[in-house]
């Protein structure tokens, strides 16, 4: 794991931890592992897993992934135009 990723990782859980500061890591650890389906398997939260969990951890499930919203156009036709260069952003 590189620093920055590092550094991102405990900033987001530590915001995630104020929230509930009665648990212990493994605890909240234990938590976030059965909110993406693998609640007996610590190993499937790997950093990218547990980075985009706890970004979107409590965010409607329709909402667009943070990194994507730069990139995310409402419109397909509009998407598709610009991707193709005829549009300018």
């Amino acid at each position: 794991m590189k620093c920055k990723r590092l550094e991102e990782v405990l900033e987001l859980l530590g915001e995630h931890w104020r929230k509930e500061p009665d648990l212990h890591l493994l605890d909240l650890l234990h938590k976030i592992a059965e909110e993406v389906g693998e609640s007996k398997n610590l190993d499937a939260l790997r950093d990218e897993v547990l980075i985009y969990q706890l970004k979107m951890r409590g965010k409607d499930k329709s909402e667009v992934i943070p990194g994507l919203k730069k990139d995310y156009e409402d419109d397909f036709k509009t998407a598709l135009l610009k991707a193709r260069g005829i549009l300018s952003e």
